[in-house]
């Protein structure tokens, strides 16, 4: 990978030999090894286990989990917060294997549309719940330093699987947690 970023800069017009340069390939590779590092992941060793039995079948929800990845079209970052619920059946997610599944799949090269789907679909998968919610809100810049250039737009995306999808009133009890900010 270094190569490449080597040929990249160097395509650009930049000299590699400048002092500011001369280790940038390396260090480019090991930033994108970083951010795309949800390829080496695997779920169950995210996951690692902690479902814990619960009699509860009360809505949970992980509000504002802070989420940073690639758009897939450009390669520049898209940054926002996730917001995840689920309505438990028999079993709850260890808290932070909810944050860790966000970061597995946004640590992809993604569009945000699929990026919502994955976590939802994947949050469903691994606990088994009645339902699953997921909205995210993110500033692409792809659409901010490029392009359009519009510094103030925000993208949000929702997933709503099983009672979600299916019962109003849940949907509408996950939509007015998100408005009580405390």
């Amino acid at each position: 990978m270094e190569k490449h970023w080597a040929s990249i800069i160097e395509s650009i017009g930049e000299d590699l030999d400048r002092p500011g340069l001369v280790d940038t390939p390396k260090r480019a590779a090991k930033a994108f090894e970083f951010l795309t590092r949800g390829y080496q992941q695997s779920l169950d060793t995210v996951v690692n286990n902690a479902l814990f039995p619960s009699d509860s079948s009360e809505m949970v929800l992980v509000q504002d989990v802070e989420l940073y990845s690639l758009c897939e079209h450009h390669l520049l970052p898209f940054i926002g917060k996730c917001h995840v619920a689920y309505l438990p059946n028999g079993k709850v997610l260890g808290l932070s294997k909810v944050a860790r599944i966000v970061d597995l799949f946004a640590r992809r090269l993604q569009i945000q549309e699929a990026l919502t789907t994955q976590i939802a679909q994947t949050i469903m998968d691994v606990t088994g719940a009645e339902g699953v919610g997921v909205i995210i809100e993110a500033k692409h810049m792809c659409m901010m330093m490029r392009g359009v250039e519009k510094q103030n737009s925000v993208m949000k995306t929702s997933a709503m699987l099983g009672s979600f999808r299916d019962n109003q009133s849940t949907r509408e009890e996950f939509l007015s947690l998100l408005q009580m900010r405390g």
